[in-house]
């Protein structure tokens, strides 16, 4: 499958998010792997139960559930073909492909499994995506045996969100304000703040949704980190990096919204800024887990 055969979703998990840099995937998977380990931590998974890992991507969750134990049965689901194509392919060749099942669903619908039909339910970064979010965690009920358990990751992106004015990437951008104004309104228009699922909610909401579906037992560990950037990720990587599916890298949107007088002005300041690992790093992550 080449590159301009896949989807966004697709395209963007094993390419874009990158930037096209070998130590930018490393890094990112440095990160992913202990978020991994937590999320299947709370999913207390155990001998010859089966998981469904909803928005599966790459596999990074259901295949660490294979890893852990060799008597758990998979459901790896996914809105993208080519990514349960792709995590079908990794099966096949790691021989697991007699635990695993795939299924192409959306997290909102999986009318496809049956009710009390599983133990397990395990997500990452996939509620950010889903504007139903309420009827994804009825899924997640409906679909759970009793006691069954439910293990989510989710960034909280609407923390600090948005950015001040003069503010751009986490550094003071006042001198090219303007400019910046520009670049960021490309990124608002696609993602705007009271309407796009990425932005829509909070921890407080996750609890509320988890409680609505009839989960009894929730608990919730809300990780918020705020300080100096300290990342190695070159100029030349960061410009040609998705932070999502649905945006274009900073690269693009320059090239769609400025003049090459200003990129030449905004790069001028930003990257110096950058390099020095000036700014600001900010984040807030949410893990839930819960028993039906």
């Amino acid at each position: 499958m080449t590159e301009s055969q896949q989807d966004i979703w697709s395209e963007w998990l094993l390419n874009r998010r990158f930037g096209g840099n070998a130590e930018r995937m490393k890094a990112a998977m440095d990160f992913l792997y202990p978020v991994r380990d937590k999320v299947l931590h709370h999913a207390n998974l155990g001998e010859n139960e089966t998981l469904l890992d909803v928005g599966c991507g790459d596999g990074l969750i259901a295949f660490g559930a294979l890893e852990k134990s060799k008597t758990v049965k998979v459901i790896f689901s996914d809105i993208s073909q080519d990514l349960l194509n792709h995590a079908q392919s990794i099966a096949q060749e790691m021989s697991l492909i007699d635990c695993c099942k795939f299924i192409c669903a959306p997290a909102e619908d999986h009318s496809v499994i049956g009710s009390e039909s599983v133990e397990v339910i395990t997500t990452r970064s996939v509620l950010i995506y889903v504007a139903a979010k309420q009827q994804a965690f009825d899924e997640f009920y409906r679909i759970l045996k009793p006691q069954g358990r439910l293990s989510i990751f989710e960034p909280i992106n609407r923390f600090r969100y948005p950015e001040p004015s003069h503010i751009f990437w986490g550094c003071d951008a006042t001198p090219v304000a303007e400019i910046a104004q520009k670049v960021k309104a490309v990124y608002h228009q696609i993602q705007p703040l009271d309407k796009d699922p990425m932005l829509d909610f909070d921890e407080r909401d996750l609890i509320t949704f988890a409680e609505k579906a009839g989960f009894k037992e929730i608990h919730l560990d809300l990780q918020v980190e705020i300080k100096p950037r300290n990342n190695d990720v070159s100029w030349e990587v960061m410009l040609r990096t998705a932070g999502n599916p649905k945006i274009p890298t900073l690269e693009e949107a320059m090239r769609e919204v400025l003049t090459p007088a200003e990129t030449k002005v905004f790069i001028a300041y930003l990257r110096p800024l950058i390099e020095a690992k000036r700014g600001v790093n900010q984040s807030a992550l949410a893990y839930l887990w819960a028993i039906k």
